[in-house]
């Protein structure tokens, strides 16, 4: 084996392949690739619940932001309605003045 062999194939070039001792360390691949892919399967179960649960929170509060804006739409539709009665009135001296208390079309 020439030395470049030895960089570009490593270690693996010099281990035999047939030996007592490969079973085992094929077996050992196996596992170690099965507890890999479990360990995989519940981090990406873990991350979509964790998805889920953004959701969830963000839907809620999409819907009381809608709840608050369609309250203040309401409220500021009762306030131009309680608007067109109120007048204005400042006292002078020791009389009242009322402004906007005059009809308009009269």
């Amino acid at each position: 084996m020439t030395q470049s062999e030895r960089l570009i194939f490593g270690a693996a070039a010099r281990r035999p392949s047939n030996g007592l001792l490969a079973p085992v360390v094929w077996l050992f691949g196996l596992v170690a690739t099965l507890v890999a892919m479990a360990v995989g399967a519940v981090l990406a179960v873990v991350t979509a619940a964790a998805v889920a649960v953004i959701a969830v929170i963000a839907a809620v509060l999409v819907f009381f932001a809608g709840l608050a804006m369609r309250a203040r739409r309401t409220m500021t539709r009762r306030n131009r309605r309680a608007d067109d009665g109120i007048i204005e009135a400042r006292k002078e001296g020791d009389a009242w003045v009322a402004y906007g208390w005059e009809r308009t079309g009269r």
